[in-house]
């Protein structure tokens, strides 16, 4: 039988509510509260106290981290749809990263000191990004044995590693005259002299004006399936998984979206969709002369890479002594190209957030806030300090006063 009892000590009045445990030696536990009304609360709610009593019991973090990855497979961590496959893969090799460490105490004993010594470890031996992404899956596991009521607290929250310093490099965005070009490019390579030239760049063009009208991700518009084309623009729901040998679902729910296009882009891909690309059972847009889909190395290689240097978006590079004309960009870019002109037209950042897929608002502000800082200075009235005293002043000089 339950009871209550007051307590009075050096930090005030509390609550202690024992109750019975078959985990205990003598046949009790305890819980203790702030308030009467938590410990009557406590009381009545069963279900409360076999949560207790789980996350009071030993957890090894092997444990943990199995139970965190039986969830993503077969649940789906928070509500999310399961992992594909090669997810799946990349989730078990990082959690043998933590898996290798030397624990010092059972999973449900550890504090944030003993996330912070795992981080010095991680640093220490594998690289900065791998470091952010190991403890970022670490964190996942903690936060989901706490929702299940295996962990009383997410003792991991805090400690991270940042993603970047912020003297590292911006993306590299290609202007509008260079997207012009890569684009009049395209339109060269598919009306070539050259017949089979013509007839690789029928694909290639309306591929590459769909990139750059879409910001779609490369691993999106390549199996683009034909019924998510409409009179508007294109609804993106399904991409190649990390490894390029299946489809499968949008990485994110965030991926899941619908993108209005230009009149021109979708005639061109409908003509192409509707009167040369070969039957497939796949439904896709693109498809290559045996049905599947086109791989994302072929399409830099082949397609992409081939239109800036017709373009003349070369940059010189020394490789093993030797100096060649390598693409100045990646088709990744053409995404960043996507971003920038909507913040350059003003478009809602959370309404950007949702064109380009991420999930959270803060990764479109890491990749593209210098973006969207150049585009305000630039409409902003400037606004430099000392002139602005200057003007204020009866005539003279601020700078020149003694």
């Amino acid at each position: 039988m339950s009871d209550i009892r007051k307590r009075v000590g050096s930090k005030g009045t509390t609550y202690q509510v024992r109750y019975p445990s078959t985990k205990t030696k003598s046949g009790y536990a305890y819980a203790t509260f702030n308030t009467m009304k938590e410990a009557r609360a406590f009381r009545e709610d069963a279900a409360a106290r076999q949560s207790l009593e789980a996350a009071s019991q030993p957890l090894s973090v092997s444990e943990g981290v199995q139970i965190w990855l039986d969830v993503c497979e077969k649940e789906g961590r928070g509500g999310r749809s399961p992992v594909t496959t090669y997810t799946l893969k990349t989730y078990r090799y990082r959690a043998e990263i933590i898996k290798a460490y030397d624990w010092p105490k059972p999973l449900n004993e550890l504090t944030a000191p003993d996330v912070v010594e795992f981080r010095s470890w991680l640093l220490k031996n594998h690289s900065r990004d791998q470091a952010r992404k190991v403890l970022s899956y670490f964190h996942s596991m903690v936060l989901e044995l706490v929702n299940r009521g295996q962990l009383k607290h997410d003792f991991a929250a805090g400690v991270r590693v940042t993603a970047a310093s912020r003297y590292d490099e911006p993306v590299q965005i290609p202007t509008e005259r260079e997207i012009h070009q890569l684009l009049s490019a395209a339109d060269r390579l598919a009306n070539h002299r050259n017949q089979q030239i013509a007839k690789t760049w029928e694909r290639y063009r309306p591929m590459l004006y769909l990139a750059v009208d879409s910001g779609m991700r490369p691993q999106e518009y390549l199996v683009l399936p034909r019924e998510n084309l409409t009179d508007r623009g294109v609804t993106v729901d399904r991409a190649l998984d990390a490894g390029g040998k299946h489809i499968s679902a949008t990485k994110t729910a965030a991926g899941r979206r619908f993108i209005d296009l230009s009149p021109d882009t979708i005639d061109m891909v409908k003509h192409y969709a509707d009167h040369i690309a070969p039957p497939n059972k796949f439904d896709l847009v693109f498809p290559t002369a045996n049905g599947t889909w086109l791989s994302s190395n072929n399409w830099r290689r082949r397609g992409f890479q081939t239109a800036c240097v017709e373009a003349g978006l070369v940059e010189e590079e020394e490789i093993d002594g030797e100096t060649v004309a390598a693409p100045k960009y990646k088709p990744y870019d053409l995404r960043h190209f996507y971003a920038s002109m909507l913040i350059a037209n003003r478009v809602n950042l959370k309404r950007i957030q949702r064109l380009m897929g991420h999930s959270d608002i803060q990764t479109t502000l890491n990749i593209y806030g210098h973006v969207i800082e150049r585009v305000e200075w630039e409409e902003q009235e400037q606004t430099c300090l000392i002139a602005s005293m200057s003007r204020k002043s009866c005539g003279k000089s601020v700078a020149s006063s003694p």
